[in-house]
Formats: structure tokens, C-alpha cells, sequence
């Protein structure tokens, strides 16, 4: 029996929405600060899987600039209906603290590949939204409404709209369809419709470890809906269960095979700690403070099925998440697997990589400027929310490791350009060749230097590395809990640069801090490496980049 490997999607891919279209199957995923917005992903059998296109593309259709870690695009709804591909998002500018800024906005298509419309405006009242087609052609919006009141869940219930196409625009009364089950933490609605009934699923339980998907079920559009009782409620939840399965476990979506097979997509995670079995507590409890995710949160698929008074299960009985599910009969559809290096040949950037909050623009990489080179011009900070000058991609495994050569003859030490390892603003490690400042020892040499932030306090984790003439090659290499970097030059054999340090610093946990109650920073995005320039001063100092490789090591 060919089985389902879970994660299907691993490494930074929450919030999946899956669609199947024919014989075709794609989910598109949150991509938060990083461009393009809304990643496609599509397979043919359920069992492979890879990377399609992205939804969001042109700065008219999204503006990032500003906006805070792990703001941006946040779990988009892909269905198709009236002949064309519908997509809505929110773009969250406001996060930390009491208050959320959360604009929702449609797309739509003709082609899975676009080009897609220009954005929709919805509304605001909440994130999480989801565009329902009705089979009497009616089309009517969900989306979770946030409360800044204190004392109360900022929770406050799943809201129901209809969407007016025609108008394009909202219409008509809101309904508050439903406000939780006593997990709580009511968002990410679906709805959907079988044999008379309107089911609701939605994600509960927060973000961490005690995620869930409920489903809940009406005769009415507006409700009310009714839990279950006949089947596990949660439908899914990975809470307390075995820590070598798949953790934080929520945020479903529903799709059905031509013969009648059913499935479903959901965000889940794998602690680093938990690869190696640390043990639990004495009492038995299940530590989550030792539970830290540096590859994000990724998406799983599992196999459910329908009762006989009308409910969704899993075909294997409990609401714990599997690693393996059998799959669809159906015949085997691989892809190519993508290449281990990337030589820069190609006249567009891999889809693989990614620029932060805004796109990639010739003023700041070039492909042409030095041919089977990669150009960076510098610009600012990697704590800024405007203009950095990265290309990035996501970490897939725990165990992997990414390499460079670099040209870069800085003048000043504001200068820098390197191999990074980035989380966020406030969370990376980052190898990178500058100048020695005024005042050192080897003031005004070109020296190596592994720096970066932590919970946003710098840190310089090496002494400056005096450089020869000529490039230099760079590493980075990720081993389960620890990671280090390397470099070296001609024929040199690889050399340390700084001490190991701990994956978890790169984690979603890691980077989730609460004040007070408020959350002053979400962790929501999982880790990415690759390459980066900056130029302090102004006057725009670039780097070029003879290839980039990552591959996933034993």
C-alpha cells in the first residue's frame, strides 16, 4: 500500500487550503513577511508534492513595507466556482499588543497560473477569511472577528457575510455564526456543505501545542451549529499525545478524491528536542518548554471519512495526527526533485527563494549584472522592516546544510555581506565579511565576522577573521539542535567561524514572547537561509554570489 509521508509540505507552510481541481490538487499557505505572497503547491496523487507558482506578485496587489515580524499574508482560502480561481487573504500590519490591523482582500484567476486580479477590499474585523460558493449561487465570506476588550478571549466568534460579486463588495446583515467549543480560540473557518447540512471547521486551541480542528454542523447557513457528539472533538488534535508524532496539530481544510476518498490538510510541527526523545517529566507530563520548532509550522495531510449519522472522523479512529496515511488509489505521480545547487544561470530567480516584504528589484539583485553570478546591492539593516537586501529560502530538514562563495570588497565597516541564517528581525546569526572598525587592531582590514541578534540583543559571536585577497566560500550546517558555520579560502579546507549555537534560537517558540498578558512578538514563520548584503553608509556597496546550495545531510 503506498502511504502518505507527513509533513507533505515541510519546513515553513501553515495554513494550508487545499483544492482539487479534476485530476489536479493544490494547497496554498501563508507566507506572512516574505514575497511573494500565498506559496501554490500541486500533486497529482496526494503523495508528491511540489512548488507551483505564488498568488501575490506585484506590489499593486500587496504592501509590506512596515510591517512587523510575522505580519503580512496570513492563511488564504483557495476554492474555484463561476468558471474562475478565488483566493482572499489578510495582510495583518498590526500584531503585537491589544490591537490587530487586519485588512482582508479577494483575488481572482482564470488559470491556477494567473495572472490574478488586482485586490478586492472586504473588510477588517478579523483575520483568517474564507470565501463559501453555496449551491444556489449565492457567495458568502467567514472570517474570525478580534476583540481588544481586556478581561475576555479576544476570540469573540466566527462572522458570516454575503460576498456580492457582481458589486464586488459585502452585503447584507452579519451573522455571528458561531463563538468556540470549550477548546477556545475560535479561527481559520471553512465552511462547507453535505447532504443538507452546512459544516463549519475551524481552528482552535491557539497556535502551540494545544491546536486543534473542530467541526461543527448546522441545517442553516446561519446556525446555529451543534458539536459532535457521537464521534472524538476534536476532529483533529495533537494535545498530550505521543511526542514522537506530529505536534500542533490545527487549522484544516477539506477535500475529496473522485472516488470518493476524503482528506485533510492541516498545519502541524516537529520540535527539534523531541527528534532525540528527550525525556518527559516524572510525572509522565509532556514537557512543552523544551519544544521549540526551528522548520516552522508545515503542512500534513490525513485520511478522514463520514459516519453514518453525518460526521467526520479519522479513518484511523483517534484524533491524533499520523506521520503516515494510506493514500488515494491513484496512480503514482513524482516529481523532479529540486536541484541540490543553483549556479545562477538562469535569467529568474528559483521560485524557491524569497525577499522580504517587498519584491525582487533590479535597484537591488541582479542576475545580468555579472553573468552566472548572483548581484546584492546593499541597503539596510537586517533589523529593518523596509529594505533589506536578502534572498533567502526555507530550512526543509533538521539535519542540512547551505553554501556560498562571495566576491565582496567592502570599504567600511557598515558594510557587510554574508550567509545568514534568519528567523526574524530579532532572532539570526549571520557570517558575513566586513571591515575591522576604527579603533581594533586590524582597524580597516577585510575581516570575517559571525554576529547577529537574539530576542533583538547583538551579539558578536567570533573574534574578526583576518581575510586574504579573493573570495571566500561559506557554510552553514544544521545538525538536529545545534548549527555552525564554516568558511574557507582557495584551497583550504573548511575552518570553523564561531562557536555552535542552539537551533532553537531560530524556533517559532523561541520568538513568541508575552508581556503582561499581550504578546509583544508571534513566532509564526519558521527558519530560512541564504544570502544577504547591507550597506550602512548609503552608498549602495554590492555583492556577488557564485552559487547557493542546500541539500539535507545524514
Amino acid at each position: 500500500m503506498t502511504m502518505i509521508q507527513n509533513p507533505i509540505l515541510p519546513g515553513f507552510h501553515p495554513d494550508p487550503s487545499i483544492l482539487r481541481v479534476g485530476e489536479d490538487y493544490y494547497i496554498a499557505t501563508s507566507t506572512f513577511e516574505w514575497w511573494p505572497g500565498v506559496r501554490i503547491h500541486h500533486s497529482r496523487d496526494l503523495v508528491h508534492w511540489r512548488h507551483h507558482s505564488y498568488v501575490l506578485t506585484r506590489e499593486s496587489q500587496l504592501t509590506m513595507r512596515g510591517n512587523p515580524d510575522s505580519c503580512g499574508i496570513w492563511a488564504p482560502c483557495l476554492t474555484r466556482a463561476h468558471g474562475q480561481f478565488w483566493l482572499v487573504f489578510t495582510n495583518v500590519r498590526t500584531l503585537a499588543g491589544a490591537y490587530k490591523d487586519t485588512p482582508n482582500y479577494l483575488v481572482t484567476a482564470a488559470s491556477i497560473e494567473g495572472p490574478w486580479s488586482e485586490p478586492v477590499y472586504l473588510n477588517s474585523s478579523g483575520f483568517d477569511p474564507s470565501l463559501f460558493h453555496d449551491d444556489d449561487g449565492r457567495s458568502w465570506l467567514v472570517n474570525m472577528e478580534w476583540s481588544h476588550h481586556a478581561g475576555k478571549t479576544p476570540f469573540t466568534g466566527i462572522l458570516l457575510q454575503e460576498y456580492d460579486r457582481a458589486a464586488q463588495k459585502l452585503v447584507g446583515p452579519i451573522h455571528r455564526i458561531f463563538e468556540g467549543s470549550p477548546v477556545g480560540l475560535v479561527e481559520g473557518p471553512h465552511l462547507y456543505k453535505r447532504d443538507g447540512y452546512y459544516y463549519l471547521m475551524v481552528a482552535e486551541g491557539g497556535t502551540g501545542y494545544d491546536h486543534a480542528v473542530t467541526v461543527a454542523r448546522s441545517r442553516r447557513l446561519t446556525g446555529p451549529y451543534e458539536l459532535p457528539e457521537s464521534v472524538p472533538h476534536p476532529l483533529i488534535t495533537a494535545k498530550n499525545s505521543d511526542r514522537a508524532g506530529l505536534q500542533r496539530a490545527g487549522h484544516g481544510s477539506l477535500i475529496q478524491t473522485p472516488s470518493g476518498e476524503w482528506y485533510l490538510a492541516h498545519l502541524c510541527g516537529r520540535p527539534i528536542e523531541w527528534a532525540t526523545l528527550v525525556p518527559q517529566t516524572p510525572d509522565g507530563e509532556v514537557n512543552y518548554e523544551i519544544a521549540n520548532c526551528n522548520l516552522g509550522r508545515e503542512t500534513a495531510l490525513q485520511r478522514v471519512e463520514w459516519t453514518a449519522d453525518g460526521w467526520l472522523r479519522t479513518t484511523h479512529g483517534d484524533n491524533v495526527p499520523r506521520r503516515e496515511v494510506s493514500a488515494p488509489d491513484l496512480p503514482a505521480a513524482p516529481f523532479a526533485a529540486e536541484p541540490a545547487r543553483d549556479d545562477f544561470d538562469a535569467p529568474v530567480l528559483s521560485g524557491y527563494f524569497n525577499s522580504l516584504r517587498a519584491p525582487f528589484d533590479p535597484s537591488w539583485v541582479s542576475l545580468s549584472a555579472r553573468p552566472g553570478w548572483l548581484r546584492l546591492t546593499g541597503r539596510e539593516s537586517l533589523m529593518s522592516f523596509h529594505d533589506q537586501s536578502l534572498v533567502m529560502r526555507r530550512q526543509q530538514h533538521f539535519h542540512c546544510e547551505a553554501e556560498t562563495e562571495l566576491d565582496f570588497a567592502p570599504e567600511s565597516f557598515q558594510q557587510m555581506a554574508g550567509l545568514l541564517a534568519y528567523y526574524n528581525t530579532q532572532n539570526h546569526a549571520y557570517l558575513c565579511v566586513t571591515v575591522a572598525p576604527h579603533g581594533a587592531p586590524n582597524a580597516g582590514e577585510r575581516v570575517l565576522r559571525l554576529l547577529g541578534n537574539d530576542h533583538g540583543i547583538y551579539h558578536e559571536w567570533s573574534e574578526a577573521i583576518p581575510l586574504a585577497a579573493g573570495t571566500v566560500r561559506l557554510k552553514v550546517v544544521f545538525a538536529l539542535d545545534r548549527f555552525h558555520f564554516e568558511y574557507a579560502q582557495g584551497d583550504a579546507p573548511w575552518q570553523p567561524a564561531g562557536p555552535a549555537l542552539p537551533a532553537a534560537m531560530l524556533s517559532d517558540e523561541h520568538a513568541t514572547v508575552f508581556d503582561g498578558g499581550y504578546a509583544r512578538s508571534f513566532g509564526f514563520t519558521g527558519n530560512y537561509l541564504g544570502l544577504a548584503c547591507q550597506d550602512l553608509t548609503g552608498r549602495r556597496m554590492h555583492a556577488d554570489f557564485d552559487h547557493f546550495t542546500y541539500q539535507e545531510s545524514v
